[in-house]
């Protein structure tokens, strides 16, 4: 996870993004916002709500793109923004100024105390890390969650062929490198997270949007756009 590599994307990086998901129909929002609505529906069906006043941690937050979901679907929530690009984090807290605190990461040690967060995402993340970094940091973000607290990682499906192209095509991805679901799990293992699944999304482009219902049945099927994880302390 380099600073110099997304310090030097910030202020570009919503109009790159916008341009190489073109294919699909839909802007950042649509995927920033599905995600959260994703963790809330399962936070639903444990102890927390969604309603609760929980402290969440935006690994790798970037320029914000989560936030103002986060703000909708978490309203009593506390949000902490962590990445290494400086000046993605600059470019967050302008867009959101009262939404979120914004800390700045050195790659390896999360700047905070263990047991400081009831719920942490990655979104899109770690295909940007070095793979042999993944269980590290993922024992970071294990020390920082409270018990019972739980950790969300949404990436790209090297399986889903219209991905892949997208990942080629775009110039912050050009040092990317896919995860399959069943590595991502394996390495959560190893980190020493219990329970986790993996559930697979974004089957359907906007043009075929009427038959996206469908997806909360197909979340087994290893074809879709993306997939998450979800682990348990």
């Amino acid at each position: 996870m380099n600073e110099a590599e997304f310090d030097q994307f910030a202020d570009e990086y919503y109009a790159m993004h916008t341009d190489s998901i073109a294919a699909s129909g839909e802007g950042p929002e649509y995927f920033a916002e599905y995600k959260i609505v994703d963790i809330a529906a399962e936070i639903s069906a444990l102890t927390h709500k969604p309603t609760d006043e929980l402290d969440i941690l935006d690994f790798g937050a970037g320029i914000g793109g989560s936030i103002a979901y986060v703000n909708k679907h978490f309203p009593n929530s506390s949000l902490t923004c962590l990445d290494p690009s400086q000046r993605s984090l600059s470019v967050a807290e302008k867009r959101f100024p009262a939404l979120a605190r914004y800390s700045h990461f050195d790659g390896a040690k999360i700047p905070f105390e263990a047991d400081s967060f009831d719920l942490a995402y990655a979104m899109c993340v770690f295909h940007h890390i070095d793979h042999d970094e993944h269980v590290a940091l993922l024992k970071e973000l294990r020390r920082v969650i409270r018990p019972s607290g739980s950790l969300f990682i949404f990436e790209h499906n090297p399986y889903n062929p219209l991905t892949v192209k997208v990942v080629n095509s775009c110039p912050f991805d050009a040092n990317a490198r896919l995860i399959k679901g069943a590595q991502m799990k394996a390495r959560l293992d190893a980190a020493g997270f219990g329970s986790t699944k993996v559930q697979y999304r974004i089957f359907f482009p906007h043009a075929l949007k009427a038959l996206r219902p469908l997806e909360m049945s197909m979340k087994w099927l290893p074809l879709g756009g993306q997939y998450y994880t979800m682990s348990r302390k």
